[in-house]
């Protein structure tokens, strides 16, 4: 008999538990939601299935075609990976509001985020550039992302990895 009141007092307890619904942990974000963004436009872009000009050059030397993006998810995965929202980042980007745009900066080492520069029209984001560093003591990598909604994404990276030449990625996509 105890038992079975061991068994419910446990189970009312763990019922009670205070869980927040997914629609209510978004309103915990510090910053811009990145992540959110990005989703949103995976899902539109996926809906509107738009023809792309793909621009590829790696040290200068340029591939171009026109394609049909299959995966908008793994596209754009770079922008999502670059969510400044993350729990154990929390307070480590300084905040700057200049006009139309709001600017993320961060000078921790140990985030390779360094800068995010959104620029808005309104409550529309017409513009999202991204910094990221990666350094150590073999390692080093910068990129850039931009991404102009309803027009082109573009993605830079430099990487050099010591004993090896410098090596430079460019990919644009224009819709």
């Amino acid at each position: 008999m105890t038992k079975k009141i061991y068994i419910m007092l446990f189970a009312l307890a763990l019922f009670s538990c205070n869980q927040k619904n997914e629609s209510e942990a978004n309103t915990d974000l510090l910053y811009f939601d990145l992540k959110g963004f990005f989703e949103q436009e995976i899902v539109r872009l996926e809906k509107l299935n738009p023809t792309v000009n793909k621009a590829v050059s790696v040290n200068e030397t340029p591939e171009n075609k026109n394609v049909k993006i299959t995966d908008w998810k793994k596209e754009l995965a770079i922008f999502v990976n670059a969510d400044i929202n993350k729990a154990s980042w929390r307070g480590s980007f300084k905040i700057n509001k200049e006009n139309n745009a709001d600017i993320y900066v961060s000078n921790n080492k140990k985030i390779p985020v360094k800068k995010v520069h959104i620029e808005k029209q309104g409550l529309k984001v017409s513009k999202i550039e991204i910094l990221i560093a990666n350094t150590n003591i073999l390692f080093q990598s910068h990129d850039t992302l931009s991404y102009y909604p309803d027009s082109l994404y573009e993605i830079k990276k430099q990487q050099k990895i010591k004993l090896l030449s410098e090596k430079k990625y460019k990919v644009i996509g224009k819709f």
